[in-house]
Parts: structure tokens; C-alpha cells; sequence
């Protein structure tokens, strides 16, 4: 078996392992209990029905049709032609089940909403069970954080839970998704960013 091969396979096992512990994660933390308290996770956070999200990649979801982009975080693509992107970068399918799971097997999701980017996206930070979705993320090594590249978005509070478990966190196996995109995209991209600088920072 090729080196290309092998690096394949090592991925496509590391994703399905990933993909199986998520239902353990879930319902391994103390705050996704049935029980647990009604009250907002964050002051201004707006309780949002499981039922009215669609998903899409990691780090951007669907409520009633309108994307929600998770602030503080950018994770791996996943094949979205339009945009041209023609093919998954590696983890990208595992950062996006890891979502979809978190969410749909928690007992509340909450979104603290801030402005929209030029894409019209609404930019929000999300809470699961309480917990924020861009730190669980982190803490399984599917993102990068992007705090340090765009700053708070006006939550330094929230902005520094996502800095500490970025910091404590596992280095995440794949390329950052903007040097990623620089390469693999093929035309001129609807959304350049994606949340992060396209220029290397500091170039």
C-alpha cells in the first residue's frame, strides 16, 4: 500500500472513531442532563428548537434557512461546488457530524447572536448543553480558533473561553482551513474568508 494510501485510510478510521465516541461525549457531560436548569447560558442568549436547525459544515448551520456562523472557530471544508470547492479537505466530514451530533443529541441549543458578516451570515456564539459548541470543537481537535485573527466580536468574555481551549486543547491534525482553501479552491470564491483572513497572518 502507497504512502497516499495508507495516509487515506489512517483518516477515514480516524474519522469514524471520532464520529462513534461523539453519542459517549454527549452524554458523558454533567450539563446534558435532563435536569438541567432552564436558565440562559449566557445573559441574551436566545434558547433555539433542535427542530428548526439544518446543517451544513462544522462551524456554520441552518435556523429556519438562515446560516448561523460560529464565532470563534474555523473548521475544516467540506465539498461545496458552488463555492468551488471540489472535494473534502481532510476532517471536514468529521467536524461536520460532530456538529450535527453535539447538537441534535443535546437537551437545549442557545445562540448569543452579534452582527452579520458581509455574506449575511449571522455571527453568534452557540451554546450546547450550556456549553459552548466552538470550545467542544476545540477540545476534539476539529478547529482552529480565529479569535487571535478577528478579536472578541464584542463577547472578550466568550472570546477568551474559546482562547484557553484552544490553548489546552489538541493541535488539530489537518492544514488551517484558510491555507486550505488558498490552495484547493478553484475559482474566485462567494466567501473568500470564511471567517478567517485569506493573506497568511502576518504576510
Amino acid at each position: 500500500m502507497g504512502q497516499n494510501a495508507r495516509m487515506r485510510a489512517l483518516r477515514k478510521t480516524v474519522a469514524f472513531a471520532i464520529a462513534g465516541m461523539l453519542p459517549l461525549l454527549a452524554c458523558s457531560r454533567p450539563d446534558s442532563t435532563p435536569g438541567r436548569a432552564a436558565s440562559p447560558a449566557y445573559a441574551g442568549a436566545e434558547a433555539v428548537s433542535i427542530a428548526r436547525i439544518t446543517f451544513d459544515d462544522g462551524d456554520t448551520f441552518y435556523v429556519d434557512g438562515n446560516p448561523i456562523r460560529v464565532l470563534g472557530i474555523d473548521t475544516p471544508e467540506i465539498r461545496h461546488p458552488s463555492v468551488g470547492i471540489l472535494t473534502d479537505q481532510p476532517y471536514g466530514r468529521a467536524a461536520a457530524e460532530s456538529t450535527r451530533v453535539l447538537i441534535e443529541r443535546s437537551h437545549g441549543v442557545e445562540i448569543a447572536a452579534g452582527g452579520f458578516d458581509r455574506y449575511h451570515r449571522r455571527l453568534a456564539h452557540v451554546f450546547v448543553d450550556g456549553e459552548l459548541l466552538a470550545v467542544r470543537l476545540l477540545e476534539m481537535g476539529l478547529a482552529y480558533e480565529t479569535v487571535s485573527h478577528y478579536g472578541d466580536n464584542g463577547f472578550p468574555d466568550l472570546a477568551d473561553r474559546v482562547l484557553r481551549a484552544s490553548a489546552a486543547g489538541p493541535r488539530p491534525v489537518f492544514e488551517e482551513p484558510y491555507r486550505w482553501r488558498r490552495e484547493n479552491q478553484r475559482r474566485e470564491p462567494r466567501d473568500a474568508g470564511d471567517g478567517v483572513p485569506v493573506p497568511a497572518p502576518g504576510s
